[in-house]
């Protein structure tokens, strides 16, 4: 490589992988469920909460100002549910999940609002709520999603509201639980010892179901959370070693919300969660949720992830618990900030009433500027502050495509700088539209119809493209090395395995500078055929390429310059992101920078991408070493 003005020296680093705690995972005896049902005699309501905490909250009310802001967000919500119609069984596709949610957001926010208020209004239209979906004549058992969260909705509705429904609702909510809740749960089964976001729902949301009835149904909830919480130790060894979730932040919203909810209720109820919480991937999950959330509140979005998380109870459990209050710092930004535009976006979240028992006034700045998390599916975050929102965020995966909800996304990375995200990743696609092409979304098999989705494959995603082939499914990208400390952050992903058959090795590094530049470096070899090779990154920015390694990007005001370093002959250039078949979702204001690199057999290259945010004039100069050296011993 030819040497440029600046030289930073990398060798010597060491690696600074966190060495994880040994499981705590056990098989619980039926033994252990037993005493601790012996020992709960508690009345309604105890799912979260008793009447004791209500009259703590209402006081907590009255003492901090931030809770009453959201207080109110929460009545003016109840407020305008009163007039809605209760909710029908209209199904979307297959899924009647829409109506389930809805559902659950009424019942609770209406059951709350009765609990703090005592206005009779909020209980009688929660009692008519759970009246409707008790009638429905199932709950949809073929998607159990849909069962797990309809059941979760009534099973919080009977325990709050339980002194003051009538003697009728009472019998026909309590019916409707075990019949169209309970019960098919124990012909379903297919979630219960998963390895995604479906166990922790449906576990939930069932051990929701058995605990609100258990009086009645003392021998079937005692077997169904004994099912619980070993089949739930399934999906939360997912988290392991380090914290991170393998179906990205969106789901670990989903999922890891209904797990908490579930060892909040075994614990408020039972008055243990039997060790679960202890689990060390699990406890650092909440870590792995706060830095995969960008200076500008976006998400490193991977795999079917939005680009923007809400108000999230679950992240205020996770700071009480662990007696962590950092981990709620974006959620406290949030609710500043929602305090003084738009209250409303307080209480989007199902469980948002939740936040008045989780949550406190104690707030602190997370110390660390970067993390790494290992597993299926292995990530990496550096940011250079937490409270300057124009901070340098750089976030980029290893993994695999076969991961649940997995996109051939290994080696995609996302950038903000000066307050703008300058490389994205477009998102998921409409699951209802794709199935009801009568596409098979979910088939993961290399030549599934999956991966002709334009979203879904790597030739949409900040990655390499060799041969205009696909990255193989069966593939996983491990981090080989990573450092949070001087000279800078930085993590090494092997992506070898996910080019196989298609280049010999290919190893890709990721960089934070001092100087705020952002740095990719990939070397790759061809095997004993030539290769040529796609280097792309898809931006929002307007592009200006200046000659074969320089490029302006340009947005809001904004520029960032993207250098190519490298021996090999490159032309920097830009790719349609326009859609490549009906079903492909449009990607409006988007577009791909980037170059190929033609391999001879055996040829070795590397290449070294550099993103700074600096004036057009700036010089731009750096030599970096092998990545193979970035943590030499």
């Amino acid at each position: 490589m030819k040497h440029y003005a600046v030289s930073i020296i990398v060798c010597g680093l060491c690696v600074s992988f966190c060495i994880g705690t040994e499981s705590t995972f056990r098989d619980i005896p039926m033994e252990e469920i037993q005493a601790a049902f012996r020992q709960s005699t508690l009345p309604h309501p105890r799912l979260f909460i008793s009447d004791k905490e209500i009259a703590s909250i209402q006081k907590k009310i009255q003492s901090q100002s931030a809770l009453q802001a959201y207080y109110q967000a929460m009545l003016s919500k109840a407020d305008s549910l009163i007039d809605r119609p209760p909710v029908k069984r209209i199904k979307t596709g297959r899924r009647l999940l829409s109506v389930s949610r809805e559902c659950l957001d009424r019942v609770v926010h209406l059951s709350a609002a009765y609990q703090l208020t005592g206005k009779r209004a909020y209980l009688q239209r929660a009692e008519k709520e759970m009246l409707a979906a008790a009638a429905f004549s199932d709950w949809n058992p073929s998607h159990f999603l849909d069962v797990a969260e309809m059941t979760a909705a009534l099973a919080i509705g009977y325990d709050w509201l339980y002194k003051d429904l009538s003697t009728a609702s009472r019998q026909t909510i309590r019916q409707a639980i075990l019949e169209k809740g309970l019960e098919p749960s124990l012909k379903q089964t297919g979630w219960v010892r998963g390895h995604n976001n479906w166990n922790q729902v449906c576990n939930g949301g069932i051990t929701l179901g058995a605990l609100a009835i258990m009086e009645e149904e003392p021998e079937l909830a005692r077997k169904l959370v004994h099912r619980a919480v070993n089949g739930v130790q399934v999906v939360m060894k997912e988290y392991e070693p380090d914290g991170a979730y393998p179906e990205g932040p969106g789901y670990w919203v989903y999922g890891t919300s209904y797990n908490v909810i579930l060892l909040a209720a075994l614990e408020s109820v039972l008055g243990t969660d039997f060790g679960l919480s202890q689990a060390p991937g699990f406890a650092r999950s909440a870590e792995y949720y706060l830095h995969v959330t960008g200076p500008i509140g976006l998400y490193f979005n991977y795999p079917d992830s939005g680009s923007r998380g809400g108000f999230l109870p679950t992240v205020f459990w996770f700071a009480q618990k662990y007696n962590q209050p950092s981990l709620a710092w974006h959620q406290y930004q949030l609710w500043e900030q929602a305090s003084l535009d738009n209250p409303s976006t307080l209480v989007q979240s199902r469980f948002s009433p939740l936040v008045l028992l989780w949550s406190n006034d104690k707030q602190a700045i997370p110390n660390d500027l970067s993390w790494m998390g290992r597993g299926s599916n292995s990530v990496a975050m550096f940011r250079s502050s937490w409270t300057d929102l124009d901070a340098v965020y750089l976030a980029i995966k290893g993994g695999s495509p076969g991961v649940s909800h997995g996109h051939m996304d290994v080696g995609s990375f996302v950038l903000d700088a000066q307050g703008v995200r300058w490389a994205v990743d477009l998102g998921p696609e409409n699951y209802h539209k794709i199935e009801s092409l009568g596409m098979n979304l979910w088939s993961g098999r290399q030549n599934a119809e999956r991966w002709t989705i334009f979203r879904y494959n790597n030739f949409s995603h900040n990655t390499l493209v060799v041969n205009d082939q696909h990255q193989r499914v069966s593939g996983n990208a491990p981090i080989i090395r990573y450092s949070d400390n001087t000279p800078f952050p930085h993590v090494v992903i092997d992506l070898s395995k996910v080019y196989e058959g298609q280049l010999a090795e290919a190893v890709r590094g990721a960089a934070l500078l001092p100087s705020s530049q952002v740095v990719i470096q990939d070397e790759f070899k061809a095997a004993d055929q030539p290769a040529k090779v796609r280097w792309a990154m898809v931006t929002p920015a307007e592009v200006s390429v200046e000659n074969n390694n320089n490029a302006l990007l340009k947005k809001a005001g904004k520029t960032m310059r993207l250098t190519v370093l490298t021996e090999a002959q490159v032309q920097l250039r830009t790719y349609s992101t326009e859609p490549k078949a009906d079903y492909d979702a449009p990607n409006p204001n988007t577009r791909l920078i980037g170059f190929e690199v033609s391999l001879s057999s055996g040829q070795a290259v590397r290449t070294t991408v550099l993103i700074s945010p600096l004036s057009e004039n700036a010089t731009l100069a750096v030599d970096l070493p092998s990545v193979r050296t970035w943590s030499a011993p």
